[in-house]
């Protein structure tokens, strides 16, 4: 499975086998924590840990998640510097995961910090635990979870057009144009309550990404959809780079501008 194939079929998955995970598969896992790359810069730690279930005791997640016995925690400074970097690492691994045939769901709130600090750690100096993601085989999909997956509209996205723009903020970004796979993949990207804050526009031979503030969460999606943007750039053998334009092109006061592309 292509990284591709993986952006289009990823799902999150909230109900387990409650099956640990293979050392092979593990070791396939830590190997993609350390090859993870972070334009970013932010300072943030992925660390992979399994909770002993043979006492009846259950991480608390609040009954989103079952049947989990492995998990992923991220650890990062509570600061808007380093919610990019969250996403756009984090959501490498997850789709590295996905290609290994395992299913994770990113949890930002519900969960129980003391049952997931204690199997960690303790975390580098200015780090706390923002994200946890169960990791593991994925058991039918419950009814309650299609429940969960239809109140948060995990299958729906918004349209295309009114997510990319061309040159400026009216005329909308035709998908068959320069960067629309990479766009694309942007759009089918998870995001918190499926919000997509995200939105581009392309002038100059340049990508100018803009964002809507929805939620603490929102930086962190945004970082997960520049993952998906850039790991399609890769993939089509487009070399380029983020940088931060000195006059990008204005937007409507409900959109703060990111950061910017442009192939090299």
């Amino acid at each position: 499975m292509n990284i591709i194939e993986a952006i289009r079929e990823r799902r999150s998955v909230r109900n387990y086998n409650g099956q640990p995970l293979s050392r092979a598969v593990t070791v396939e896992i830590e190997k993609a924590i350390a090859e993870t790359t972070d334009p970013f810069g932010g300072a943030i730690t992925v660390r992979l840990g399994e909770f002993d279930l043979s006492d009846g005791f259950r991480p608390g997640t609040y009954g989103v998640i079952k049947g989990a016995t492995t998990y992923f925690m991220i650890a990062a400074a509570d600061t808007a510097a380093t919610d990019l970097s969250i996403g756009f690492v984090f959501e490498q691994i997850v789709l590295r995961a996905w290609q290994l045939g395992l299913g994770t769901c990113w949890i930002g709130g519900t969960f129980r910090n003391t049952d997931f600090n204690r199997l960690s750690g303790s975390w580098p100096e200015g780090q706390k635990l923002r994200i946890v993601s169960p990791v593991g085989i994925a058991d039918r999909l419950t009814v309650r979870e299609k429940i969960m997956r239809a109140a948060v509209g995990g299958d729906r996205r918004k349209p295309f057009e009114k997510l990319f723009f061309e040159g400026d903020f009216s005329p909308p970004r035709r998908a068959d144009n320069r960067y629309g796979q990479s766009l694309e993949m942007l759009r089918l990207a998870p995001s918190s309550t499926n919000s997509q804050p995200w939105r581009a526009l392309v002038s100059d031979a340049a990508v100018h990404f803009y964002y809507t503030p929805k939620s603490r969460l929102s930086l962190i999606d945004c970082g997960i959809g520049l993952c998906h943007f850039y790991e399609t750039e890769r993939f089509y053998s487009h070399e380029g780079c983020f940088f931060t334009a000195d006059n990008p092109p204005a937007a409507t006061t409900s959109l703060k501008y990111l950061l910017s592309y442009h192939r090299q």
